[in-house]
């Protein structure tokens, strides 16, 4: 999307006039990306559209708050993943496990799911992931997934380009060496 477009419809959302069919254009640009950046965090197909439904109906309601200091998909993604955090934070919480036991968890559900296509490689590779700390899985989520660049992924993660740098390449590290190990 480029910057006229963006601005034209942010304008439109944050007019009382044209709201619902600007925030309908919203949607459709960037329901399936935020779907696959959630799910690659909280892994369940139910769970996702929950969050993904929570995420555009924040968006709906501070859309007027947005000042534009960072793009409108960057500030999106902040929301989607703390929405995505917040939920595994309490997920974990009810459970009286830690982060790194639900991670374990939800991808040793995937198999069970009936929206999961992936091969035993992938299990592997879901696996590997979800023994990084949650920074790490992000981060590496975001860049190998989804192919954000670093300066993206600083808008949204708020966090230096160098940091993420750094959180990646030890996140591929550990990955590398989990997968030679099992």
């Amino acid at each position: 999307m480029t910057k006229e477009e963006e601005e034209r419809l942010l304008t439109s959302l944050q007019s009382d006039t044209d709201i619902n069919s600007a925030f309908s254009e919203l949607v459709s640009l960037y329901q399936q990306r935020l779907y696959w950046h959630i799910r690659n965090m909280v892994k369940n197909h139910d769970d996702t559209d929950d969050i993904l439904q929570n995420v555009f109906i924040k968006v709906y309601k501070n859309i007027k708050k947005f000042k534009g200091d960072s793009k409108l998909y960057s500030w999106l993604y902040r929301i989607a993943t703390n929405e995505s955090i917040t939920f595994l934070n309490q997920k974990a919480k009810k459970y009286n496990i830690t982060n790194e036991e639900l991670s374990m968890q939800l991808v040793q559900n995937l198999e069970a799911d009936a929206y999961y296509e992936g091969d035993q490689m992938q299990l592997k590779l879901q696996m590997a992931i979800a023994a990084l700390p949650q920074k790490q899985q992000q981060v590496f989520n975001m860049k190998y997934f989804q192919e954000l660049k670093y300066k993206e992924m600083s808008e949204i993660l708020e966090t230096s380009e160098g940091a993420l740098k750094a959180s990646y390449h030890l996140a591929s590290k550990k990955i590398e060496d989990f997968l030679k190990q099992h």
